[in-house]
């Protein structure tokens, strides 16, 4: 058949079937600005949306026995390949994004505050080491766990008195130890 413009959808992809470019021509020039539109909506990207539909008539070109005409019209079923492809397209894009703000916060250089944070908590670590483990119980269980002095000294079975003085010694110990390796030698 020469002539496809006057062609049902089934007989063009016939005719695509059989490598008549003529065919993919005629349902191109029904179909392209149907399927990139739908592309472009979904994408809202003029050079995706061509590039889906170069790859729905490429489909169309490499694999017309996809399209059943029982199931429905040649433009139906170009528009649902497309409306996947673009969807795929998006997906695609969004998870790359994803992963390259991963990436970008993996291995861009750590701020000054990010620096100080670890460096505090490296300190506050080596401070809460020096303590004794009497020192080190009393304070956790009333600064980390926030327990009042009566509650520390109940769970440690100790009078609340000793329990005031151990924190307020520990306390102590902790600021010394504090200032003296955050200031910086002479």
């Amino acid at each position: 058949m020469e002539g496809w413009t006057d062609a049902s959808d089934a007989s063009l992809a016939v005719g695509i079937g059989r490598w008549h470019e003529a065919a993919l021509q005629e349902a191109y020039r029904r179909y392209a600005s149907t399927v990139w539109g739908i592309a472009r909506r979904v994408t809202r990207d003029a050079m995706i949306a061509e590039e889906i539909t170069q790859e729905v008539f490429l489909t169309l070109w490499r694999e017309p026995e996809r399209f059943d005409p029982a199931r429905g019209s040649l433009r139906t079923w170009l528009a649902t390949l497309a409306h996947r492809r673009a969807v795929d397209a998006v997906r695609h894009d969004a998870a790359l994004r994803r992963r390259e703000d991963r990436d970008h916060q993996l291995t861009r250089p750590p701020t000054t505050a990010e620096i100080e944070v670890v460096m505090d908590r490296v300190i506050v670590a080596d401070a809460l080491a020096s303590l004794s483990e009497q020192e080190r119980r009393a304070i956790e269980l009333a600064y980390f766990d926030g327990l009042t002095y009566r509650e520390v000294a109940a769970r440690l079975e100790e009078p609340e008195g000793t329990v005031k003085s151990r924190i307020r010694g520990a306390l102590t110990k902790l600021h010394r130890q504090m200032v003296s390796t955050r200031t910086p030698e002479a």
